[in-house]
């Protein structure tokens, strides 16, 4: 999988493309692989906070429920409603398929994330591949 170049990557393996002040947050493909078919997706409601490093929500799939970690602080401007009647949207297309979106509080903690290429090097590590 080529992870795209303009995002950037936490370690519980949640992505963010930034433009401007906004992010847009959604899983990986690693993670939805690993996660099996989602059926649910429980995120916040707009105008939530959301802080970096802690949950905003959890996904639950047929194997497991897994919580969703920000990867930056800031205010939800906007959530994917089309997650609530096909979630599944996620396993076909996990980096076209955003969760939510947020205006963060400072742009420069993206710079903090994991880029493409040490993003793919830590799934090789933590998968042994």
């Amino acid at each position: 999988m080529n992870y795209p170049a303009d995002y950037r990557y936490t370690r519980e393996h949640e992505w963010i493309k930034l433009a401007g002040n906004v992010g847009t947050i959604g899983i990986t493909d690693y993670a939805q692989n690993s996660l099996g078919d989602i059926v649910y997706v429980d995120a916040p409601k707009v105008g939530d906070r959301v802080t970096a490093g802690e949950t905003f929500g959890s996904v639950e799939s047929v194997k497991a429920v897994s919580d969703l970690f920000s990867p930056v602080t800031g205010k939800v401007t906007a959530i994917n409603d089309l997650l609530k009647t096909s979630p599944d949207k996620i396993n076909e297309d996990p980096h076209g398929t955003w969760i939510i979106k947020v205006e963060v509080d400072d742009p420069t903690q993206v710079a903090g994330l994991l880029d493409d290429k040490a993003y793919e090097a830590f799934i090789a590590e933590e998968s042994g591949s």
